[in-house]
């Protein structure tokens, strides 16, 4: 059997089977890594091992450090996002490692590849006046109030993905103390504290609203659900926000970025806020450095009679 199926075109599971790719996606999902992980490594070595393919290189073995070159220009060409590149970049590197660690390979073509670097884009911050209008609003005292409501004050209060959130359950709440327990990326649990607005938020969601709409197409443990009766969903946020906020658009990350932001700006230790978002590498917190130092110096300039 050849590379190309009767058409003479590609055939998909031959080529998987050659680069090894379900097995590769087998050991990521051992490891606990991301779903979303899981998903954009196997689509980037896929892509890959399909143009090698096309380019008569038929399993990673004959792969070398030129034709990963050839590619990452090819995808520059075409106009790709850095940051989509670097991600690439980095899923290859990561698939090359493991191909040598069991032997397939003797050295890692990917080892020392450059890539791009991707632009810096500072997160967006919700403005003071606007974070006030969403969270102090009078929402009213109807189930789906109460649970946008809480939904929002985890989110600022604790800073939150929008993940971990979906993924709350009942018994993650310590309800006399106000801590979360929250699954985070790779399965890795924290702990993160509630303020007391949000931990009231909360209860009166469990108390009033969510026993209202519960329904037999979740868990009993789900804190909280949609008005189609199943789990909340990142997209019914989104939705939420945009409902609640109107006109002024506010994402829900954007709610994290800023509860990071305000942490730091009040005089927060870096490493604490590191250990607060859930964040691996403290270079990733440092990104919200950038941020409060860009506002100060926003505040420096319209302030100033020198500014």
């Amino acid at each position: 059997m050849t590379k190309f199926d009767d058409t003479g075109a590609i055939d998909l599971e031959v080529v998987r089977r050659r680069f090894r790719l379900d097995e590769y996606v087998a050991s990521l999902r051992a490891r606990n890594r991301a779903r979303t992980t899981v998903t954009a490594y196997e689509s980037d070595v896929r892509d890959f091992a399909l143009w090698a393919t096309a380019r008569e290189v038929l399993d990673p073995e004959n792969v070398t450090k030129r034709l990963l070159r050839d590619y990452l220009v090819m995808m520059h060409t075409r106009g790709d996002e850095r940051s989509s590149i670097a991600r690439r970049r980095a899923a290859l590197r990561a698939y090359f490692v493991w191909l040598q660690e069991r032997g397939v390979i003797d050295a890692s073509p990917a080892a020392r590849l450059s890539a791009p670097k991707p632009h810096e884009v500072l997160p967006t911050v919700v403005g003071r006046e606007q974070l006030d209008n969403l969270l102090d609003a009078d929402w009213g005292d109807d189930v789906w109030a109460l649970r946008d409501r809480a939904v929002c004050e985890v989110l600022y209060g604790a800073g939150l993905r929008v993940s971990e959130l979906c993924g709350l359950t009942l018994s993650a709440v310590e309800w006399r103390t106000g801590l979360l327990r929250v699954l985070g990326k790779g399965n890795k649990e924290r702990v993160v504290p509630l303020h007391a607005q949000g931990l009231e938020a909360l209860q009166r969601w469990r108390d009033q609203g969510r026993p209202q709409v519960l329904g037999s197409k979740v868990p009993v443990d789900t804190l909280f659900v949609n008005r189609r009766g199943g789990p909340l969903t990142p997209r019914d946020v989104r939705r939420l926000l945009d409902k609640r906020v109107g006109l002024g658009h506010v994402h829900p990350h954007a709610l994290r970025h800023t509860f990071a932001t305000h942490l730091l700006e009040g005089g927060a230790d870096l490493r604490v806020v590191q250990e607060l978002l859930g964040h691996e590498s403290l270079t990733t917190t440092q990104l919200y450095t950038h941020v409060s130092k860009s506002r100060l110096q926003a505040i420096h300039r319209q302030t100033h009679p020198r500014g």
